[in-house]
């Protein structure tokens, strides 16, 4: 039975003000497990499943017919990986990002904060998927390291790839839990409530959609980390729709309608989180509420990363168009698929992205600056870098489109870890 635990908070003296040094008493939550819990969906939500299923099954299964698949396999995760960072308060414009993602790789003057740790995020992200292939196991283990690879090189790395043996807390100050919105469990039940979750994450028997809406709520409920709770939690969803066979090649962005409904996200969120009896009305109300709420923000990032998909092909066809007649299978045919994917590319890296010698990639360069594809930028004080702004463009539209709040959302509610 979920419950709230009485716990005494014994301050360390430190804090400006007389409420930052306070001591007080506080309500830790702490949830039921999973695996024992039977979870039953309203007629009207299986159906918003049904759809959210179907959709992202749609979308895998569709892309390589539009462009490359790869290519917009990558561009996806990136706008996962920004909007993710974006519900945690790290922002950065699309062309600043993709900047500095060239600008790392070739070692090209100073990346700011903020870029770094949406840089990390795209790769943990990365890492935790590529390191999952259909039907496998979410390991501990393999959290773990993900954890660690986003907080390596911040101000946190210590705590990476460590479940946390501390008290943490959402909202309120960063002295004290008195004034928290939310307590999770303490630190001594973290390891078996997660080792619960994980069990219930590589189970078959719920839909998948239902199964990663379920994990990830648990997930931070149970906020096993000192900090990175947040964009570990959204990557569990799509480790959980790529090991059930539905989200094999291209993830939905899920995140980016998220983002856009923060309120809502964070809310469903709570609803999620009843105390007492598994089997109440409540309980159940709750789980409804956030898998509808999941489903539908599936089923929306589906259907505008296929109107990103349509674009993507358009401005590769009018690529085509600028550049005129081109050899199939040359270097510049070749460049020209994977663009969309690596719209910010140095000549190295062209050579390695469709690998050709130096001098062809040079060539193929050339051939798309001379078309007005590609346009020459410097990163850092000399380097040579090459953008292709209409993709660009087309990448900004879609974070813009999903990720601006309509008129009727309020402000975002900040998800900080303490």
């Amino acid at each position: 039975m979920s419950q709230l635990l009485l716990r005494h908070w014994t301050s360390d003296g430190n804090g400006l003000s007389r409420r930052q040094r306070a001591s007080c008493d506080y309500e830790a939550y702490s949830p039921d497990p999973l695996l024992t819990r039977a979870f039953r969906l309203d007629g009207d939500v299986a159906a918003d499943v049904a759809d959210a299923e179907t959709a992202v099954a749609r979308l895998n299964d569709g892309a390589a017919a539009l462009v490359n698949t790869e290519a917009l396999a990558r561009m996806l995760l990136r706008a996962e990986a920004v909007a993710s960072s974006r519900i945690e308060g790290l922002r950065v414009g699309a062309r600043r990002l993709l900047h500095a993602e060239v600008s790392r790789r070739i070692g090209a003057g100073h990346i700011d904060v903020t870029a770094s740790e949406i840089l990390r995020n795209i790769e943990a992200m990365d890492f935790g998927l590529a390191n999952l292939a259909v039907g496998d196991d979410i390991t501990l283990e393999l959290l773990l390291e993900t954890h660690r690879r986003l907080l390596e090189g911040s101000i946190l790395e210590e705590h990476g790839g460590r479940l946390r043996d501390v008290q943490n807390w959402i909202g309120g100050n960063e002295f004290n839990p008195c004034a928290a919105a939310y307590v999770p469990a303490p630190p001594e039940l973290v390891k078996p409530l997660l080792d619960d979750l994980l069990a219930f994450s590589n189970d078959d028997v719920l839909p998948a959609v239902v199964q990663a809406a379920i994990a990830h709520a648990q997930f931070e409920t149970i906020h096993p980390f000192v900090d990175g709770n947040g964009r570990i939690g959204r990557l569990l969803v799509h480790q959980i729709l790529r090991r059930r066979g539905l989200a094999v090649r291209v993830l939905a962005p899920v995140s980016l309608v998220l983002a856009a409904q923060s309120n809502a996200y964070v809310g469903s969120l709570t609803r999620f989180r009843y105390v007492g009896d598994a089997a109440s009305e409540g309980a159940h109300e709750g789980v409804n509420l956030w898998v509808s709420h999941f489903a539908t923000s599936c089923r929306l990032a589906v259907a505008r990363s296929t109107e990103f998909e349509e674009t993507a092909k358009n401005i590769e066809t009018g690529w085509r168009e600028d550049v005129g007649s081109v050899r199939a299978k040359s270097a510049t045919d070749r460049l020209l698929r994977v663009l969309c994917g690596a719209p910010v590319v140095t000549v190295n890296a062209v050579a390695e992205l469709i690998d050709c010698s130096f001098n062809a990639a040079n060539d193929a360069v050339d051939n798309l600056v001379r078309a007005k594809v590609l346009r020459q930028v410097t990163l850092g004080k000399r380097n040579r870098a090459f953008e292709a702004p209409k993709i660009i463009e087309a990448f900004t539209d879609l974070e813009r489109t999903l990720i601006t709040p309509s008129a009727d959302h309020d402000q975002e509610v900040p998800i900080a870890d303490h």
